[in-house]
C-alpha cells in the first residue's frame, strides 16, 4: 500500500536516517562530544554540577539529560550532579514576571552557578535570547559552556553570538527542529554514557 500516510511515515524515517547517519559519520562532532563528556567530569570530580537550560521540547530534554545523570543511564550507580533549570515553577514564574522571560535561565545560573561548574544550553533554533544570556552568566562565572543547537548553529542575540559564549558548540546536521531534537537526545545520550564510564566504571 503506498497512501499519503505510509509514504509520510517513510520519507520521515529516510530523512531520520539521513540526520543520523551525517551525525555518525561528523569526525569533528565526535570530538566535541568527547571534549563536552571531560568537561562534566573534571567538574563532577572537583564537586561541581551540570546545569541545562533550554525552551519546549528542549526544556523536556533538559530534564530528560539531568534525570539521566541524578538517576542512571546505563546501569545503577551513585546519582551524578546535574539540575535542570527549567523545573521550578515558582522560580520560572516569579523570575518572568518581575523580570521578563529573558532572564529566566540567566537569573538562575547567577544563582546557582559557581566556578567550574557546567551549563549545556539547547536551542534548535540557535536564536534563544533566554539561552544566549544564560551561556553569557555562566562564562562570566567562571563556568564552562557547552551548547546543542541546529545546522545554523546560533547567531546574534541579545546575548551575543553563541560561538562567543560555548566553549563547546555541537551542531545537529538538520534545520528541521524534531531531527535536531532527536540528534541532540542521541549526543546527550553519548555525553552522560562517557561520563558513566568515566565517574563509576563498571565493575563486571
Amino acid at each position: 500500500m503506498n497512501d499519503p500516510d505510509t509514504q509520510f511515515i517513510a520519507d520521515w524515517l529516510a530523512q531520520s536516517v539521513t540526520a543520523t547517519q551525517a551525525f555518525a559519520a561528523d569526525a569533528e562532532a565526535a570530538g566535541t562530544l568527547l571534549a563536552m563528556a571531560n568537561a562534566i567530569t573534571t567538574a563532577l570530580r572537583r564537586g561541581g554540577k551540570l546545569l541545562i537550560a533550554g525552551n519546549g521540547g528542549s526544556a523536556a530534554d533538559a530534564q530528560h539529560i539531568a534525570a539521566e545523570f541524578v538517576s542512571r543511564m546505563n546501569y545503577d550507580r551513585v546519582p551524578l550532579a546535574a539540575i535542570a533549570l527549567t523545573t521550578d515553577s515558582s522560580a520560572l514564574t516569579s523570575i518572568s514576571n518581575d523580570f521578563g522571560f529573558v532572564h529566566v535561565f540567566e537569573r538562575q545560573v547567577h544563582a546557582l552557578g559557581r566556578p567550574g561548574d557546567v551549563l549545556l544550553g539547547l536551542s534548535t533554533s540557535g536564536r534563544s535570547p533566554n539561552v544566549m544570556l544564560a551561556l553569557r552568566a555562566a562564562r562570566g562565572r567562571g563556568m564552562v559552556t557547552l551548547g546543542f543547537a541546529g545546522a545554523q548553529g546560533f547567531t546574534a542575540t541579545p546575548g551575543g553570538p553563541a560561538g562567543e559564549n560555548c566553549d563547546h558548540l555541537l551542531r545537529a546536521p538538520s534545520t528541521v527542529t524534531p531531527l535536531i531534537q532527536q540528534i541532540h537526545i542521541i549526543a546527550a545520550h553519548i555525553v552522560c554514557s562517557l561520563v558513566e564510564r568515566a565517574m563509576c566504571p563498571r565493575v563486571a
